[in-house]
Parts: C-alpha cells; structure tokens; sequence
C-alpha cells in the first residue's frame, strides 16, 4: 500500500485541482455554482491526475528516463516495489474510474437531452485521459518532444478553469482567459521545476523538454518568464474588471511565486530543487484561494 500511494504522488493533486477550484470561483462569483458539479468535477481530475501520475511512472522506465543516472525521487517500477504488468493493471482501473465519474459529471450537468454537448465533453474527456496517458508512455510519447508545457498549459489551465466554469454556468465569457492563463502559466512553473531537476538524466534517455533545448541557465530564465506572464495576466484582469479592494487580495500570493522564481534560479543539485516542486504547487493552490476568495467578497 505504502508503494501505491507513493506512486499516486499525492502531492501533486493541490495542482490539479488548482484550475477546478478557480472556474468554481468564477461560477460562484457569476451566480452559478453548483456543488455536485465541483464534487464530480473534482473527483475525476484526481482520477486523472493519478492515471497520469502512474503512466509517468511506467512510461518513463519503458522509455528510460527513470535510470540510474536520475537524480530525483526514485519511481515504483524502476526500483522494482511495482511490476510493470501490475502498474497497467493500475492504469486501466483509473482510466474506467475517470469514465465513470466524467460521465456521471456531465449527466448531472447536462441530463440526457443535451447529447451534442455531452458528446462535445466527453470527446475532451478521451482527449484528457489520451493526454494523461501518452505523455510519457507508449511509442513517441509527446513529453519526449518538448510538448508536456502547450499540454499542461490547455488541460491545467484553459480546459481546466473554462470548463469547470462552463459546467458550472453553461455559458463562456471570454474575459475568463486572464486567470485561466495564470494557472495554467504557474502549473507549467510546477513541471519546470521537475525538467529542470531532472535535466541531466531526461538527457541521457533522449527526452527533449524544454530545459534540455535551452540548457541549464536559459531554462531558469524561461521559468521566470512563466511566472512573470503568471502574475501579469491576473494584474491585467484586476485592472480591467476591479470592483472593491478584495480583489487585491490575490497579491497576496505573489511573494511565494517569487519566492520559488529566485530559489530555482539559484538552486543547482536534483536535491535542493526538489522541494520546489511542492512549493510551486501549494503557491498555485495559494493564488487560487487568495484570487477566490477576494472575487467573491
């Protein structure tokens, strides 16, 4: 059980339901909100979260960026407490899991009236779990190419925050894309924190992210790019759609994305950038919440 959990990475989950809770913020502040959406809602980004948690697990021992040369957290399958065969098995339960919750999310949202969006969502849902899956794992995997940022930037932020808002509410505003592009700026912050740890061994097995393009010291600069363009695009939504003083209320979370900006600029081994991770995904939760709650105040 303890390798299970391990391999679920659970803390990786603040992040992914970093851009449920934001379009559930934008619900409740436009009069729509509606909790079994934001509990299904939920329900199925942790599932998809810990298939591709798992699939990063098992794809990259198959395609061999977990080695011996992999300075970061030890995975599952490449140590062994996990076979290979029993990891598959894993994902297939949460690729079902996440069906059967997505489908139960969009009955209740949508009845069984509305078939041409709910054929529209669940096409993005296979999409989702395709993307949670290939990233890593099976023939060309599209981590390997550099593409894991567009990815997590659409699902992270744009899919996630716009289509929670949308189940919420039915109906699309295209002011919304501000916030949407700050999460999912500052969860790509989270997954260069993790290329940028693991530069060395992801080039030893031929995977080329995007801190591998760059190398080491453009990479720091870039993920300063992601958070600068993170905190201003939510500045641009204060500025043009300010209403009262709890809007500011989001400037609050900065500190701790700066914060994360200057350690990883200076931190060099596997092990002193680990912990950033973390921190980047709680500063992602930290700017939700803050963003969140001052909206709606």
């Amino acid at each position: 059980m303890k390798n299970w959990i391990e391999a679920f990475r659970l803390r990786t989950l603040p992040l992914a339901l970093a851009s449920i809770g934001l379009g559930s913020f934008l619900a409740v502040k436009n009069g729509g909100y509606r909790w079994e959406v934001f509990t299904l809602c939920a329900l199925t980004t942790i599932f998809l979260q810990i298939l591709s948690n798992l699939a990063n697990d098992y794809g990259d021992t198959q395609n061999g960026a977990d080695n011996v040369e992999r300075e970061g957290p030890s995975r599952a399958v490449q140590t062994g407490a996990i076979t290979k065969e029993a990891m598959f098995r894993a994902m297939i339960i949460f690729v079902i899991l996440s069906l059967v919750s997505g489908l139960s999310l969009l009955f209740i949202t949508f009845g069984l009236v509305q078939l041409l969006k709910i054929s529209l969502f669940f096409g993005l849902g296979i999409v989702s779990i395709i993307a949670a899956i290939k990233y890593t794992a099976g023939k060309n995997p599209y981590g390997y190419a550099g593409l894991g940022d567009i990815s997590v930037l659409a699902f992270f932020g744009l899919v996630g925050v716009l289509g929670t808002y949308y189940l919420h509410t039915q109906s699309f505003e295209w002011n919304l894309l501000l916030p949407a592009l700050s999460c999912g700026l500052f969860s790509v912050g989270v997954l260069n924190v993790n290329n940028i740890r693991d530069i060395d061994s992801d080039e030893i097995a031929g995977k080329r992210s995007i801190p591998v393009r760059l190398g080491k010291k453009k990479a720091r600069l870039y993920h300063w790019t992601i958070l600068i363009f993170g905190m201003l695009t939510t500045l641009i939504y204060i500025i043009l759609y300010y209403e009262s003083i709890y809007d500011l209320l989001v400037i609050s979370s900065f500190p701790l994305i700066v914060y994360n900006g200057v350690s990883v600029y200076q931190k060099q081994t596997a092990q002193e950038l680990d912990p950033y991770l973390k921190q980047m995904a709680l500063s992602t939760l930290a700017f939700v919440l803050t963003f969140g709650i001052g909206i709606i105040l």
